[in-house]
Parts: structure tokens; C-alpha cells; sequence
């Protein structure tokens, strides 16, 4: 990393007097129960598709090549496009999901998408658990995957929103968090139900997504909504009043003030997608576009929907893959809390620098021992080996859940406008499942035809997207939201001459005062 990385919080930027309220703590803890909703689907999914009992019932091709002796290739024993598409038709769900997510986050709130998506939630756990063929399987996958569009829609802002400058960072990081302890405790699920007789432990891995589910929509019905939502639906007096409660002070004037001009301001703007594609508006789109897809190209999600199947095909037998799984999982969480501890304070480009360093190096050094060690048919790796390569994950794993994991849902939450925000959101959890869906349809096949360049490849992709950070990716910590324009976008050496720079403007009276240049 060169030094002078880590920029500094634009000066000048207001700190809006707030105290930390029990309320927002509440708020945001139950609001991010829609990550633990998230990350447990992911992290149930690669633990069912390494279940005999269930591929037996839904996927008995796949589930005959596992049994032979001898198969073309270790790394194709999975490699079935109806065992990806059961992983990957959620992600295709939620993102045409997150079209009509945008809508009711800009006109019927926050509190009510996260609502509608727990719901959807409990309705595709319902249909799992009680699956028959694949048909139901593949319909219950699909509501969650309509969960997953509202609450990823909702969730992120609902956090930037109601959080105080300060700790915004933290406390948007609760939603990742909740990711992190959903995928762990779907390994755990998993490494339990697996040793159950009777051929249902699969029920029971995907019937307890009912707990998330159910506290996210108890969360929904709990919480307050953010000021953000109340002003922009021209409720003013409650927005005012729930601001005072949420900052625990009763002089909020100076906020209210700019939360109210923001939203006149968003109200001029009758077309929010439209918008977005205006010259003025490019920086933010093209970070939170650029950022979901490299969030997907560091091979995350390959690794945590399939981390059970992956060490199958690596040696590891069925029990101590589930047992790595759960491993893997437990490094997520304790590594996401790093981030909340160090995000406000050393920054977001920091992080995700250092963590491009240590995804890069760990995924070349796996590259190198699958392909010295675990050949088309080669049964085992020793045991040594075996356990550096589960160390290796876990540094991997370690790095992308204090960066890339967090930070690609925080940043583009707290950079857009309030007129392009919900539009600005939308397109940001849209391209996220988008590149979900192709990475989680097309790991197995790649892993079955790329064998140990798979790791190769993401490992190219982190160093495109750790140049990019150190080139493109201004620092945002501790800038309020409302400022980000000013303070962070036109002091960038590119993305100013998109933003506008500040120029006079006339006003109707022929004097002079501050404007700017849109840039269009």
C-alpha cells in the first residue's frame, strides 16, 4: 500500500450535537436482523447441497456421482446446474424484488419494507421445510429471495439514517455483522442436523431460518422510523419529534433544518432513476455499482455458499468439512467486529486496502497448494496440508469481513443524495444479487473446468479492485450525509468535474451567493 492512503475526513464537516440513545442502539440491533436472515440462507445452503438425504430426494444425479469410487474429476463431483440453481434462484428473485423495494422504502418507509421482507421470509421458510420435490423447493427459494430484495433494500438506510455521524460506520456494520452470525450459526445448524437418522436433517437446517425471519419482522413492528423517511413523506412534526428521541436532545434544529432542505430538494426530483444517470450523480453510481461487483469478485460467496463442498472436494471427509464450515464462520464474526471497532477511526479505505494485501496472498498461496497437491484423483490431502489450507481460508475470510463485506454495503448507503437515495439503493442491492446470482450459478462449474485457478482468478480480481480503491474511492468517515457533495465528492482529483465545482450564482435580487455547477 503507498503511502498517504488513508484519507482523512474532509474538514469542515458538521458533527450535529447527538447523544447515543438507547433507542438507536435498539433500533439498529433489531433492524439488522435482517443480515442474520441473510446470512443464514447463504450459510444453509452449502451445508444442505453436501447432505446425502437431500441430494438423494431432489438431486440424485449429483447425488450418484458423489458415491463413485472413481469420477471424472474431484473438482466436478457437484457440478450440476439444478444443485446452483437451487443456491442461486434466490439472488435472481431478490433482485427483480429490489424494483418494488425501492418504491415502498421512498413512499411507504423504511420500517414497513423491512416489514413486507419478513414476511417473504417466513412464507419461503414455510415452503422449504415442507418441500416435496423441487418445484417447492426452488418457490420457496424464490419468496426468500423476495425477502432478500426488500430487507437489503430497507436495512442499509434505515442504519445510515438513524445512526449519529459518528458512529455511523459501527452501526451500519450491525447489518454485516448479522450476516456474519447468520452464516455461523447455519454452519452450526448444519454440522448438527447432518448426523441426524431418518433422512430429514435437511428439514431442520432450513425450517430454523423461521428464527431470523421471525425476529426481523418482530424487529419491523418495534422500531421507530428514521427522520430521513418521515420529512420526505412531508410528515414534519413526527419526523422532528423522532429525531429528538433518537438523538436524546431537544436542540435538533440545526438537523431537522438540513434533513427538511434535503428533502425539498429530492421532492423537485420527479424521476429518482432518471436521475441517477445524470452527470452530477456519476461518482456515487459508479462506486456503489463498482463496489458490489468487486464485493462479489473477491470469491466470498463462492467460498461461504459452498465451503462444505469445497473442502469435500479438496480430501476433507463429511463431518470435517461441516466442522471447517463452522470454523470459517466463527473467523467472520470475530473479524466483522474488527470493523466496527476500527471503521470510524482509521477509515474505509484503510481497511479495505490492507485487506486486498492479505485476500490477494492467501488466495495465490491456496492456488499453489491445490495444484502441487490435490490432482483430478487424488484422494486425500495429508492432514498438515489440509489444516494450512483452512488457515488460509480463514485469513481470507478474515480480511474480506473487515472490508469488502461491511464497507460494500456502508459506503454506497451513506454517499447518495437524499433525492437519489432509495433509486440509488435499489440499483446497489440490485447489481449485488445480480453478480450473486452468476457467481453462485456458476461457481461449481467453474471450479469443475478452472480446478485450482478458480483461486487464481479472484485473486486477479482483488488486485483490479484494491487499484481501484487506492485510485477512485474517496474516504467518507465521520462526514455527514447530507455533505457528502461538498465535502468529500468535490474535493476528489476526478470525481469534481462530475459533481460541479462551487461557482456564484445569482439570486433573484441580483446578488450574489454560493452555488454550484451540476456539471451537466
Amino acid at each position: 500500500m503507498a503511502g498517504g492512503s488513508l484519507a482523512v475526513a474532509a474538514p469542515g464537516a458538521s458533527q450535529f450535537e447527538a447523544k447515543i440513545t438507547p433507542i438507536v442502539i435498539i433500533s439498529c440491533i433489531m433492524a439488522a436482523t435482517g443480515g442474520l436472515m441473510f446470512g443464514y440462507d447463504v450459510g444453509v445452503s452449502g451445508g444442505v447441497t453436501s447432505m446425502p438425504d437431500f441430494l438423494k430426494k431432489f438431486f440424485p444425479v449429483v447425488y450418484r456421482k458423489t458415491q463413485q469410487p472413481v469420477v471424472d474429476s474431484n473438482y466436478c463431483k457437484y457440478d450440476n446446474q439444478g444443485l446452483q440453481l437451487f443456491t442461486s434462484s434466490l439472488y435472481l428473485a431478490g433482485l427483480t424484488a429490489t424494483f418494488f423495494a425501492s418504491y415502498t422504502t421512498r413512499r411507504l418507509g423504511r420500517r414497513l419494507t423491512m416489514l413486507i421482507a419478513g414476511i417473504f421470509f417466513i412464507l419461503g421458510v414455510l415452503f422449504n421445510t415442507a418441500a416435496q420435490d423441487l418445484a417447492m423447493l426452488i418457490v420457496g427459494r424464490i419468496l426468500l429471495g423476495c425477502g432478500v430484495g426488500f430487507a437489503n433494500q430497507a436495512v442499509p438506510l434505515f442504519l445510515s439514517e438513524i445512526a449519529p455521524t459518528r458512529i455511523r460506520g459501527g452501526l451500519n456494520i450491525l447489518f454485516q455483522l448479522n450476516v456474519t452470525i447468520g452464516i455461523l450459526f447455519a454452519n452450526l445448524v448444519n454440522y448438527g442436523t447432518n448426523k441426524i437418522k431418518g433422512g430429514w436433517g435437511w428439514r431442520l437446517s432450513l425450517g430454523l431460518a423461521g428464527i431470523p425471519a421471525g425476529l426481523l419482522t418482530l424487529g419491523a413492528l418495534m422500531v421507530v422510523e428514521t427522520p430521513n423517511s418521515l420529512i420526505e413523506r412531508g410528515r414534519l412534526e413526527e419526523g422532528k419529534a423522532v429525531l429528538r428521541k433518537i438523538r436524546g436532545i431537544d436542540n435538533v434544529e440545526p438537523e431537522y433544518l438540513e434533513l427538511v432542505e434535503a428533502s425539498r430538494v429530492a421532492k423537485e426530483v420527479k424521476h429518482p432513476f432518471r436521475n441517477l444517470l445524470k452527470r452530477r450523480n456519476r461518482p456515487q453510481l459508479v462506486i456503489a455499482m463498482s463496489l458490489q461487483l468487486f464485493q462479489q469478485c473477491t470469491g466470498i460467496n463462492a467460498i461461504m455458499f459452498y465451503a462444505p463442498v469445497l473442502f469435500n472436494t479438496v480430501g476433507f471427509g463429511g463431518d470435517a468439512s461441516l466442522y471447517s464450515a463452522v470454523i470459517v464462520g466463527a473467523v467472520n464474526v470475530v473479524s466483522t467486529c474488527v470493523s466496527i471497532y476500527s471503521v470510524d477511526k482509521v477509515g474505509r479505505r484503510m481497511l479495505l486496502l490492507e485487506a486486498g494485501v492479505q485476500m490477494f496472498l492467501s488466495q495465490t498461496v491456496i492456488a499453489v497448494i491445490l495444484a502441487i497437491k490435490v490432482k483430478d484423483h487424488s484422494e486425500n490431502l495429508s492432514h498438515g496440508f489440509a489444516i494450512f489450507v483452512v488457515i488460509l481460508v480463514c485469513t481470507f475470510i478474515s480480511a474480506f469481513a473487515w472490508s469488502w463485506g461491511p464497507l460494500g454495503w456502508l459506503i454506497p448507503s451513506e454517499t447518495f443524495p437524499l433525492e437519489t437515495r432509495s433509486a440509488g439503493q435499489s440499483v446497489t442491492v440490485c447489481v449485488n444479487l445480480f453478480f450473486t446470482f452468476v457467481i453462485a450459478q456458476a461457481f461449481l462449474s467453474m471450479l469443475c473446468h478452472f480446478k485450482f485457478g478458480i483461486f487464481l482468478f479472484f485473486s486477479g480480481w482483488v488486485l483490479i479492485m484494491s487499484l481501484f480503491v487506492l485510485l477512485l474511492l474517496p474516504e467518507t468517515k465521520n462526514v455527514p450525509i447530507e455533505e457528502m457533495i461538498e465535502k468529500v465528492w468535490m474535493q476528489h482529483w476526478l470525481w469534481k468535474r462530475f459533481v460541479g465545482e462551487k461557482i456564484p450564482v445569482a439570486n433573484g435580487n441580483g446578488a450574489s451567493k454560493n452555488g454550484y455547477n451540476n456539471g451537466i
